[in-house]
């Protein structure tokens, strides 16, 4: 058997040791603020409707002093997008109101909508990582944020807040009914109060939610919709090459921690890797931080329904 010199077994630790602080420095310093707009695709709309493009933003987790972020959100209104969907997640700190208005800048002149999220809600506080893996562990909740004074801000600008309530808006000749429930995460959502088929003269049918829980997900389906759009998963954060995202941090698999997905027989699913990270762990890993503009066109019609798996209940038809 080979003997191992204790120089070698030195060189290989110090070696790991090297490979692991370089990667740490890259998520932290790097690839955080590597900030990249992504483009999609997606057949949700009515038969014979114009195409519509719907700008996603979510999980900005913003601090006052991040100017390159902010910045670069300001640049987003040059898309001239259709829409604004904010999936919740604004704020990191007391001061952060500001900062988030002042880097959505034109984009809140345009049509928006609206959910927030925990961390709207209440301040990122230092959490153990492995904490991530267990989906049931106790939520610790830090200071209380100024979600009121960013409400009153976007309100003010003309975004429609949908927690817990349906709308109906028309944007670029598209009609759209919309609803939304408060933040999964924190246990808030309450669909009953949006429960409901939505208005069956809407050439499109949205509903926002922050976290993509399958049993929100499901009442979106069931009652109709087309799409829902959902963010908080932050693509898993740490993504390994060849293996994918780790966690997503809610009840959805991995496969649909971002990007769009098909959720039942004829509702798609859009979850935004987001923009930021907590300041507890400011780090991405093989997932750059995003935003989203995705293209909606007509979607084709449908099959008749003895084909289309009618009968079958939603997770039924997810699983299969």
């Amino acid at each position: 058997m080979p003997v191992i010199s204790t120089s070698a077994v030195r060189r290989t630790v110090l070696g790991a040791a090297g490979v692991a602080v370089a990667g740490v420095g890259y998520a932290s310093l790097i690839e955080r603020n590597a900030f990249i707009l992504r483009e999609a695709t997606m057949p949700v709309l009515q038969p014979g409707s114009s195409s519509l493009r719907v700008l996603h933003i979510s999980d900005l987790h913003m601090m006052p002093g991040q100017k390159l972020k902010q910045q670069w959100l300001r640049e987003l209104d040059r898309l001239e997008p259709d829409l604004v969907v904010d999936t919740g997640d604004n704020l990191s700190h007391m001061r952060s109101v500001p900062a988030v208005v002042q880097a959505l800048g034109g984009l809140l002149s345009r049509p928006g909508l609206f959910v927030f999220g925990s961390n709207d809600y209440f301040a990122p506080v230092p959490k153990n990582p492995a904490k991530y893996f267990n989906k049931d562990h106790r939520r610790v909740y830090g200071a209380p944020l100024p979600w009121k004074d960013l409400r009153a801000a976007f309100t003010e600008r003309g975004w429609l807040d949908l927690t817990h309530v349906r709308r109906d808006l028309e944007v670029s000749g598209i009609r759209i009914a919309t609803a939304g429930v408060d933040d999964p995460h924190l246990q808030r959502d309450r669909y009953d109060t949006v429960a409901g088929a939505p208005n069956p003269a809407a050439d499109l049918r949205i509903g926002l939610t922050h976290s993509p829980e399958p049993r929100v997900l499901d009442r979106f389906a069931e009652d109709g919709y087309d799409l829902v759009m959902a963010g908080h998963t932050h693509g898993g954060q740490l993504v390994l090459p060849g293996y994918g995202a780790l966690v997503t941090n809610c009840g959805i698999d991995k496969s649909r921690v971002k990007g769009p997905s098909q959720w039942g027989d004829h509702t798609q699913l859009h979850v935004s890797a987001g923009l930021g990270t907590s300041p507890w762990a400011p780090y991405r890993f093989c997932c750059r931080p995003e935003a989203t503009l995705l293209t909606l066109v007509a979607a084709p019609p449908r099959r008749p329904e003895a084909d289309s798996g009618h009968g079958l209940s939603t997770s039924e038809a997810v699983a299969r």
